[in-house]
């Protein structure tokens, strides 16, 4: 799955606020009280780092740890599942310059659901449209946290 968002912001400042666990848990959604319980818990995270996230989804508290797997600032960085509910996920967030003050940010998410068949079913019926809905929430959360910060340096 691919989201892509322009923001009208530099490159670095984008892949800056990407990357801060702060943000991070300030832009997705409220109800699933998502905060970072292990590793870097606050501050930016860089290559090699880990992460453990504590959150709910579908009612159920879950941790998930994943750590930076390749990191190319500010252009890439990807987060690749050690631990969680999920069978595999992997993470890229690519950033691209349009112009001196645009920037695309673009999230490719691939992730396996646990328990076979019963998992696959629930990928195509219910994950998909929901982590899509989860990710483009947070971007654009992300998108006016950017863009406010922005207009208040200009």
């Amino acid at each position: 799955m691919v989201t892509e968002i322009r923001i009208h912001a530099p490159i670095e400042r984008c892949f800056d606020y990407a990357r801060d666990i702060d943000i991070h848990t300030r832009t997705v959604w409220k109800h699933t009280r998502e905060q970072a319980v292990a590793g870097v818990t606050t501050g930016r995270i860089g290559e090699g780092d880990k992460v453990t996230f504590e959150a709910n989804h579908f009612g159920i508290r879950q941790k998930l740890t994943s750590r930076i797997t390749e990191y190319n600032r500010p252009y890439l960085f990807v987060d690749q599942m050690e631990k969680g509910a999920f069978k595999s996920m992997r993470h890229e967030h690519s950033f691209s310059k349009l112009d001196e003050q645009t920037t695309c940010m673009r999230d490719t998410l691939r992730f396996e659901a646990p328990l076979g068949v019963l998992g696959w079913v629930a990928e195509r019926a219910v994950l998909k449209k929901y982590m899509q809905a989860f990710l483009q929430s947070r971007n654009l959360k992300l998108k006016a946290l950017i863009e406010q910060q922005t207009d208040s340096i200009s």
